[in-house]
């Protein structure tokens, strides 16, 4: 048995010949791998100690703090907070705490800088939501009477460095005021607080760090409002835009006065059209705006005037200011040309000078940069030297030195919204059909590394080249296709719209793509990637083909929005295609046909309910409508807890003839009551999944034929009242609900009701099974149910001599407008542990004996044999039962420690899992 499974930070693979999942221990690292990923970096701060390896801190939009290696890039620690625990702010206090804010600023927490061990923890409460600011003094020293200074909630505190305890705090319960920002200059025992208040007046106040005493408040009204952004300038001085955003206002309250400066976008940059924006920085003196496609960058001169220092069309990228002295700050820019990108590290004060300018060359397929964080440090010359932490568009992260990349992580990763499998290709005669494998100057260089190792001349890094050239020279991560299928490609849709391909073997990046389609554009501002789709899968006469995958997206989060269609060669990478539709797509039906380059018929529903068919081409329309009246599909609305059926009924009727365009019909719904049922949970089997056997061989050499059909559904329903968390509601409140209904016909093939359970409810379908989760308030125990269903039908063939004689009536045709004879049996089992996700196992032919996957709370994945959910287990089987393998019926399902397929390993932040065997 042979299982593969990727999950969303680590991808896994064992092998093992036994129902056990286990590996010996010169094993480990060998048959499996394992990766971790971060997500996109939000903030990042540099570790300023002298002593100890080189980090940096770094939080991200996958809610992950993680401590990384600034020589290497490699993880020292991290930690991933629950979804909703969004970091907010994070800073290093006294060069050896890690402090962080999240949950809107309600949550305020130290870490240990070496090990990431939690110090002590604050909850912050308030009287109303607002923005979240986090101070940490430069000269912060371990006293009592050092403060860390957070605005959350509508609340000003001031938290101990020691402990956390809260020491003062100050509420701003004006309903219209807007919190803009938290300033205390350095060394100053004041604290100023600035925002708006109803839009259009501009509030200060001026706060006593010692005891959180209200020392002044002043307040200006300006007529033509505020929009967006407040850019700092100074301790004293902030930047706005107008309501327009025509009009940039130049704030100061020094000394708690506030006066103003108000200057027109049209005197600073000519031929300006549209409302500019401010971008986010804090070099003093400095701000930008960008307006069209210019980025203008201005400086701040005496009395609020302005002066432009320089303007620019390319993108470009701005780092937040660096102290480098006392007086004196530095900040980088990043600018793109072509395949380059040019960094440049100024002073603050000295715009025409350079610190430091660069050229770095850098793959096209990472996109802009979108963030830059900088850090310096002090060479044998004494002259301060720089590095440059950078993300990308495809949210890798990516150190700058001396004009080099000295390391890269894809972080993407962290983010895949979709996974599917390619075949490798095959192997002729010992060489690969595959395009590129290794050129000469590789085959080269593998021999001279040898050949150094041999004469015991190869330095620590040509032993770690050595060492990678045999793991890919290995069998396992070879790029052809094996005899039993282990060796595949697994192609991942990111959120960043990057295409990875993942080699099963070892794990490796066999190539990347970042799609054009998914670009922003006039005509696609916010693209969203949404699903992977096999396309093209060659076999037979089409092998010169190479396989391809569909990508399904959108221009925007509402689902009316157009859809946008990619088609991705799996082999090189490359976008053949793209397709900008004029229509939405709400649903995705992949058909069970192929044309003659064995490309896959695929439906796409848009929100008219409108069918239309792709490819489009003659052929494809042939086939299509040969297999018209077959063609069924459902769809969901859980919110209205309604279930429809729908077919086809002609060609689209509009002003624009469109032959691949098709009108819809409702067949049939099923509508759940709202006062008492809510749907949190639907499947059904996979489209591609191998049934070997009808039949099953029972005890006493009895036949039992499965219900096999891939038009049943699993629905399961809660009552409202328990759809909360649990524990929310008694038992005699709650109950759960499980539904088999055909997808043709919207008939209830079963139902069964558990009372007094709730959910989550996690379930899984295949062949004539399913098995879910979900929680049994009576128990107060977690259970798992399984439902079989039988064909009866077939009751008249039971003797297994009429099957091998053919004397069966198998063969007899079925339609599911006939009410079909079906029996079940179900079975319900306590489990131990909370579920995030289940999946099975699945097999090119269907042989291989079921495992079902479990991933648990804990963030690991569990290995569960479907022989102990068989609903015919007794407390005391027969002998023939026991030959069969009936196992002998308990309460609670086994948890063996040996089955954890991830050993002693997380699935960090795990969600979903997609599971696939040969």
């Amino acid at each position: 048995m042979a299982i593969r499974s990727f999950f969303l930070f680590i991808l896994f693979f064992s092998s093992s010949l036994s129902p056990v999942f286990s590996l010996y221990e010169d094993q480990v690292g060998l048959m499996d791998w394992h990766q971790q990923y971060i997500g996109k970096v939000k903030q990042a701060v540099f570790s300023s100690q002298r002593a100890g390896r080189k980090r940096v801190v770094v939080s991200t939009e996958e809610n992950v703090i993680a401590s990384l290696d600034l020589r290497h890039g490699e993880i020292f620690w991290r930690h991933l907070l629950g979804a909703d625990d969004v970091i907010d702010g994070i800073d290093i206090g006294l060069g050896k705490y890690v402090i962080t804010l999240s949950s809107g600023g309600s949550i305020l927490r130290s870490w240990n800088l070496p090990d990431g061990q939690m110090v002590w923890e604050s909850s912050l409460q308030g009287p109303k939501h607002s923005k979240s600011f986090l101070l940490v003094p430069t000269n912060l020293k371990f006293d009592k009477d050092n403060v860390l200074v957070v605005f959350s909630n509508g609340r000003l505190h001031a938290i101990s460095c020691i402990d956390g305890e809260v020491l003062w705090k100050k509420d701003f319960e004006a309903e219209s005021f807007e919190v803009q920002q938290v300033i205390q200059p350095p060394g100053s025992d004041l604290i100023y607080v600035v925002g708006f208040a109803a839009s259009y007046q501009f509030e200060m106040y001026q706060i006593n760090a010692k005891n959180g005493e209200l020392l002044k408040h002043e307040s200006a009204s300006f007529s033509s409002g505020f929009s967006g952004e407040v850019s700092l300038v100074s301790t004293e001085t902030v930047v706005a835009l107008d309501s327009t955003g025509s009009i940039l206002l130049t704030i100061s309250f020094q000394d708690g006065k506030i006066s103003s400066q108000q200057t027109p976008i049209s005197n600073l940059v000519e031929d300006s059209l549209g409302p500019a924006v401010i971008i986010p920085s804090s070099v003093s003196g400095i701000f930008a705006i960008k307006t069209d496609a210019v980025t203008v960058f201005i400086r701040v001169i005496g009395e609020g005037k302005l002066e432009v220092v320089e303007k620019t069309t390319h993108e470009i990228a701005v780092s937040d200011a660096l102290s480098i002295s006392e007086d004196q700050q530095a900040f980088a820019l990043i600018q793109h040309a072509s395949s380059e990108i040019h960094l440049t590290v100024k002073l603050a004060h000295d715009w025409d000078g350079n610190l430091l300018k660069e050229s770095v060359k850098m793959d096209r397929q990472r996109g802009l940069v979108h963030k830059v964080f900088i850090n310096n440090y002090i060479r044998t010359d004494r002259s301060y030297g720089f590095r440059v932490l950078i993300v990308m568009e495809d949210h890798s992260l990516l150190l700058l030195q001396q004009g080099e990349i000295v390391w890269s992580r894809e972080d993407g990763l962290a983010s895949i919204i979709d996974v599917t499998t390619s075949e490798l290709p095959v192997e002729r005669n010992g060489v690969s059909v595959a395009k590129v494998e290794h050129n000469l100057f590789e085959w080269l260089k593998g021999h001279m590394l040898k050949l150094k190792g041999t004469l015991m001349l190869a330095s620590p890094e040509d032993m770690a080249a050595i060492q990678s050239m045999r793991l890919k020279s290995s069998e396992k991560s070879k790029m052809t296709r094996d005899h039993n299928g282990f060796r595949k490609l697994l192609i991942v849709l990111t959120r960043a719209g990057k295409l990875f391909a993942l080699h099963t073997g070892d794990g490796r990046i066999v190539w990347s793509h970042l799609l054009r389609s998914l670009h922003k554009s006039e005509a696609c501002q916010s693209p969203i990637g949404l699903n992977l789709y096999q396309w093209q899968v060659p076999h037979h006469h089409a092998m010169d083909e190479n396989p391809s995958v569909l990508v399904v997206s959108r221009c925007g989060p509402s689902s009316d929005t157009p859809g946008v269609l990619s088609f991705v060669d799996t082999y090189t990478g490359k976008e053949l295609s793209s397709l900008s539709l004029d229509h939405a797509v709400v649903q995705v039906i992949p058909l069970p046909y192929t044309d003659s380059t064995e490309q896959r018929l695929h439906l796409l529903i848009n929100a008219d309910k409108h069918a239309h068919l792709y490819p489009k081409t003659s052929e494809a329309l042939s086939i299509f409508k040969r297999e018209f009246l077959n063609i069924y599909w459902y769809s969901v609305e859980d919110q209205n807890g309604i279930i429809k059926g729908h077919a086809l009924k002609c060609k689209c009727t509009g002003e624009v003839a469109d032959e691949f365009c098709f009108d819809t019909r409702d067949l049939w719904s099923v509508v759940f009551p709202s006062e008492s049922e809510k749907i949190v949970a639907t499947v059904t089997r996979k489209l591609n999944e191998v049934v070997h056997t009808q039949a099953k061989v029972v005890a006493d050499q009895d036949v039992m034929y499965k219900y096999i059909s891939r038009n049943l559904l699993f629905v399961a329903t809660v009552a409202p009242k328990g759809s909360g968390e649990i524990g929310s509601v008694t038992p005699e409140e709650s109950w759960l609900v499980a539904y088999l209904i055909d997808t043709v016909t919207g008939r209830i093939l079963h139902r069964v009701t558990h009372h007094g359970s709730q959910g989550p409810v996690h379930a899984v379908f295949s062949e004539n099974w399913v098995v879910y989760h979900y929680f049994n308030l009576r128990a107060h125990r977690y259970e798992m149910s399984v439902i079989e269903i039988y064909d009866q039908s077939r009751a008249d063939n039971i003797d297994v001599w009429k099957l091998v004689l053919g004397k069966h009536n198998l063969t007899s045709p079925i339609s599911l407008f006939s009410r079909p004879e079906v029996i079940t049996k179900s079975q319900s089992y306590f489990f131990t542990h909370s579920l995030k996700a289940i999946a099975v196992t699945s097999t090119a032919k269907g042989i291989t004996s079921k495992q079902l996957l479990l991933g648990t709370i804990g963030d690991q994945v569990l290995a569960l044999d479907k022989r102990f959910l068989d609903p015919r287990r007794t407390v005391n089987p027969t002998q023939a039962e026991k030959e069969e393998g009936i196992i002998p019926l308990t309460d609670s399902l086994p948890i063996i420690p040996q089955s954890y397929v991830t050993h002693a390993l997380r699935v960090e932040g795990l969600r979903a899992c997609t599971f696939k065997d040969i």
